[in-house]
């Protein structure tokens, strides 16, 4: 039996890719823009009294300067690949029109009818991220940690929560989030159970 924890998942802060209704995806490295910056300085004020024994991202630098004050103030942080956004493929750097939003609707309606081996053109499927997070999770359920911070990407916490939750991958659109808006779960050791649910009273 792992060892009992309580973990933290927000979803990175807004860059100017967010505000301008361009897809980032897993393949597009942006930086948070001056909203994203401030939303990530409410959440340290709101949460730095937590004792973080671990804080992990994904590779991208948006989750790194989403909890770069912890970082500054000296938590441990693990970058974890796993934790990486979904690769929209051709989509990733394109602004939404009438085209791409019939063929992004289509895509997500075809997930919701459990089709999740599909992808865009040159993106993931919903199924290779959550076998990727699978091993991602293994990794973190290992360690004696018992107080974690995950930051990470908008569809990849969907996906992460049917993980975590039990919950079929095809109703990964029930988990709500805006940028910088906190899951929290406790784990006692087999399974999961949220506390709190897309919250943003911190920002």
């Amino acid at each position: 039996m792992s060892a009992k924890k309580t973990i933290y998942i927000i979803r990175h802060g807004e860059t100017d890719y967010n505000k301008q209704g361009i897809v980032q995806g897993g393949g597009i490295d942006s930086s948070l823009n001056e909203l994203g910056r401030q939303q990530a300085l409410y959440f340290y004020q709101a949460y730095r009294h937590i004792e973080f024994d671990r804080i992990y991202t994904s590779e991208l630098k948006r989750t790194h300067q989403s909890v770069a004050p912890f970082l500054q103030a000296g938590f441990h942080h693990q970058i974890l690949p796993e934790l990486n956004e979904i690769n929209w493929g051709f989509f990733e750097g394109l602004k939404g029109n009438a085209a791409s939003n019939k063929v992004y609707k289509a895509m997500i309606n075809e997930w919701s009818s459990g089709l999740l081996d599909r992808s865009v053109e040159g993106g993931e499927s919903p199924n290779s991220v959550f076998k990727r997070q699978k091993l991602g999770l293994q990794k973190i359920l290992s360690t004696d940690d018992k107080t974690i911070l995950i930051c990470m990407h908008g569809r990849a916490l969907r996906i992460l929560m049917c993980l975590l939750t039990d919950t079929p991958l095809r109703e990964m659109d029930q988990f709500l989030h805006q940028n910088l808006t906190l899951y929290q779960l406790e784990y006692d050791g087999q399974k999961f159970e949220i506390i709190k649910a897309n919250c943003s009273k911190h920002l």
